[in-house]
């Protein structure tokens, strides 16, 4: 981002992504929302716009983060000391006002031009007469407005940010812990002077805000006006600052594995069970006495938890993404048996639907309440399954477009560690082999033929009217009720047939 002047026009050439299709959650929210950060340095303010903006654009609502300090260190390119900050200096109040002003304009052609649906200013906004400042913008340009203050007294809380966090800032390059601890300090003073937090009572009253009180203790929330209004102050009620470690793994090996087929409910292999009792030596030998484990509710997950002889939990919501019509066939039966399906999904993997199934925006819906107890709980293993862990995965490492393509093997566990303001990641092989299920992203997305490219998200006939989405759940050691290969509809008794015919084709039974 370049230093612009006050009076630039701020606007450029539209991004191509503001051509795009708006996503579910654009209309959910009526009008583009800025979210103002509030509340003195230190108070996690930048680690809530992060984590609430990677949160906003996992669900698939379009986000950024503005933060003002970017804008001042551009302006003033070297920094030297609190002084900057003291509402007396003149100098630097009108440095400080300009870089909102610019920051503000930055918001604006995002909302308006580039697609965006929630701009995240991240910046003190200590004073009525900033917020004010705010308020005018938003509304001369129709936008909503929702307020987080993050209020902290504990000298605690504020001292491990300021180490952990403010030592490494551009601001300090000599990274001197104790003259960095002192400045730093002296710069939360100066805010202090002209401090006014908002007024829930009196003047704020008719605002929509929340206050999130010594990182998660108390909450006050006021006024919420949207669907989306209420999503953030959801997830800012679920987020906790505690250290801890997030372990994810596939099932080990299963016999569809092998086999090449998706879905369906099938057990373990023998090297799948391997890796279970190989899991069980990594938990005894890191020492996970407090591990909490969860599963799905598929065998081949059940059955790596059931030898680490812990308890587990076992979550509906964890099981593999529903192929619908395609459960427990292999790329290659459905590339032959659903042509058009089969190039629809390589076309925008993301958005694709299995008929009568999900599509990995689906699941990313289906997957938020895991998300809200993996930000609350303490050390957890989470024993899944590929499409989920890509989701798990896309969440911590806040990846968007790549998702449906992030490489999960079989027989490999990754430990994810959350730091300042992202998540460290460490990759552990357990030394069984494995099958590679693995498909990467084709290199010609888009189909030759044209009249392939336009079904998305229905549920419309199929390549053929015999096809029937198979149950994925059945007793161990049983068959499934319908064969692996597509089924005549002459061997279907009749009344089944019409059943089928209406599921297919949409008509009503």
């Amino acid at each position: 981002m370049m230093w612009r002047s006050l009076f630039s026009s701020g606007s450029g050439c539209a991004l191509d992504v503001a051509r795009v299709t708006l996503t579910w959650a654009s209309y959910m929210t009526n009008s583009p929302t800025v979210i103002v950060m509030i509340g003195l340095p230190a108070r996690g303010k930048t680690y809530m716009s992060k984590k609430l903006t990677r949160y906003l654009n996992w669900i698939g609502v379009p986000t950024k983060v503005f933060n003002l300090g970017v804008y001042r260190r551009e302006a003033v390119r070297a920094y030297k000391s609190y002084d900057f900050f003291r509402h007396d200096n003149e100098e630097a109040m009108k440095i400080r006002k300009q870089c909102a002003l610019v920051a503000l304009q930055d918001v604006k052609a995002y909302l308006t031009e580039e697609g965006g649906q929630i701009a995240v200013f991240d910046a003190t906004n200590t004073t009525r007469e900033r917020r004010d400042l705010i308020q005018a913008f938003v509304k001369e340009n129709a936008f909503k407005v929702f307020f987080v203050e993050s209020v902290c007294d504990d000298p605690e809380v504020i001292a491990a940010n300021i180490l952990e966090v403010k030592v490494s800032s551009p601001d300090y390059p000599e990274r001197h812990r104790e003259r960095v601890m002192d400045d730093f300090l002296k710069r939360i003073e100066c805010y202090k002077v002209t401090y006014q937090p908002l007024d829930p009572d009196d003047y704020d009253k008719d605002l929509s805000f929340i206050k999130v009180m010594n990182v998660g203790q108390r909450f006050l929330v006021n006024r919420v006006q949207d669907y989306i209004q209420s999503k953030i102050v959801y997830y800012l009620m679920n987020i906790r600052v505690h250290s801890h470690s997030i372990y994810l793994c596939r099932h080990g090996e299963s016999n569809h594995n092998l086999e090449g087929r998706i879905g369906g409910d099938s057990e373990l292999s023998p090297r799948g069970k391997q890796f279970a009792h190989a899991l069980r030596d990594f938990i005894e030998e890191h020492k996970l006495s407090d591990l909490k484990v969860w599963t799905s509710q598929l065998r081949r997950t059940i059955q790596t938890a059931e030898e680490l002889r812990v308890p587990y939990e076992q979550w509906k919501i964890l099981n593999e993404i529903d192929a619908g019509v395609c459960e427990e066939m292999t790329y290659e039966m459905i590339q032959k048996t659903f042509p058009e399906e089969f190039a629809l999904r390589d076309q925008d993997k993301y958005h694709y639907r299995y008929p009568g199934g999900e599509s990995y925006q689906d699941l990313v819906q289906r997957l938020e309440p895991v998300i809200m107890e993996l930000e609350r709980q303490g050390n957890v293993l989470v024993i899944c399954h590929q499409a989920v862990m890509r989701c798990l995965l896309a969440y911590f490492l806040d990846k968007g477009a790549d998702l449906p393509y992030m490489k999960c093997p079989l027989h490999t566990v990754l430990k994810l560690s959350p730091v300042a303001y992202g998540c460290k990641v460490d990759m552990f092989y357990l030394h069984v082999e494995a099958v590679n299920t693995h498909r990467d992203r084709p290199l010609d997305k888009i189909p030759k033929d044209s009249a392939l490219i336009h079904r998305r998200n229905s549920y419309t006939p199929l390549s053929s009217h015999d096809q029937v989405k198979r149950p994925r759940l059945y007793s161990a050691g049983n068959q499934p009720w319908l064969p692996l290969a597509p089924t005549p509809s002459a061997l279907m008794p009749e009344g089944r047939q019409s059943q089928v015919s209406a599921i297919v084709t949409g008509s009503p039974l």
